[in-house]
């Protein structure tokens, strides 16, 4: 899922001189790396990008949904990254759109504008949703399930992501 997020990114080749005077090759990323997960479940994607883009930046942002289902942000957190920067954003299930929307505005009211989206599993509800509000956002998922059930959550799915690598949530 990485190679296809990152095969249009920009590397320059220049010359370089070491502390020795030798000259070398070296190859510099043009832009920095955002990786955004969305919390929690997006940490599960995490380190797996790390490992394939070791200089990539993190940053966080936490959104639940309140009684009524809409969406809160509880957390923002960025490093002192440039607004060019690529930011990828981490949410293994991409159902309703919803908390993705909430994520891309926050990031976009920040003067982001290079903005993609990496999911596990998703449903055409929920790229149809995101694609309505953002088309300059490429989504890329590894798989396209059949649809969202009455409550929204993905059919056959996994359950909730989150509860599945941490545990479940504690309601105090």
């Amino acid at each position: 899922m990485v190679y296809p997020i990152m095969q249009n990114y920009q590397v320059k080749k220049e010359v370089q001189i070491s502390a020795t005077g030798a000259q070398f090759d070296a190859s510099l990323k043009e832009n920095e790396i955002l990786l955004v997960p969305i919390l929690r479940a997006g940490l599960g994607m995490l380190e797996a990008f790390l490992d394939l883009i070791p200089f990539a930046q993190v940053a966080h942002i936490g959104l639940s949904r309140n009684e009524n289902l809409e969406i809160q942000e509880y957390f923002y957190k960025v490093p002192n990254v440039s607004k060019n920067a690529k930011v990828i954003i981490l949410d293994p299930m991409l159902a309703t759109g919803h908390s993705l929307k909430v994520a891309i505005d926050r990031l976009k009211n920040d003067g982001f504008s290079n903005i993609s989206a990496a999911s596990i599993i998703a449903v055409q509800e929920g790229v149809d949703y995101i694609e309505k509000y953002h088309k300059d956002v490429q989504i890329y998922t590894a798989n396209f399930d059949h649809h969202l059930n009455e409550k929204s959550y993905i059919i056959p799915g996994l359950g909730d992501a989150g509860d599945r690598l941490f545990g479940e949530k504690n309601s105090h």
